[in-house]
């Protein structure tokens, strides 16, 4: 599921330009990957929280917004890690930051999907049982 997420990832800040052309060109790719990290570990553990792939995937459906506990639980370690380890800017943290819930809703739409299997709720699951 990792590298789903870092593919969802570098797709959807790639195509932000405002952000992509704020990160250091040579730490791009570990920025991603801070990013993809949070977003999965932020993922399973909301899903364990909302009783599994199910309770997930409806809380990403539902309605992502800046209150959404799954964005809420993301952000919180996200924004700080990234300004700690590659010096980026509140502006530029910020950005990132609003891009969580589009970049969610691609994963939710992709998991739901019956015809891409890049993302599935078994996927999903599989994931979480190697953590448990």
């Amino acid at each position: 599921m990792f590298e789903e997420i870092l593919k969802l990832v570098k797709d959807h800040i790639g195509s932000n330009q405002q952000v992509d052309s704020a990160l250091p060109a040579a730490q791009k790719d570990e920025v991603h990957e801070e990013i993809a990290s949070h977003i999965n570990s932020g993922l399973k553990n909301e899903a364990q929280a909302q009783g599994g792939v199910g309770g997930l995937l409806g809380s990403l459906v539902s309605g992502l917004s800046s209150g959404n506990p799954v964005i809420t639980a993301i952000e919180g370690g996200l924004v700080g890690s990234l300004g700690s380890k590659f010096g980026l800017s509140p502006a530029v943290t910020g950005a990132i930051s609003a891009s969580l819930p589009g970049l969610l809703r691609k994963f939710a739409h992709k998991a739901n999907d019956p015809n891409d299997e890049s993302v599935t709720p078994d996927s999903i699951q599989k994931s979480l049982d190697i953590f448990r």
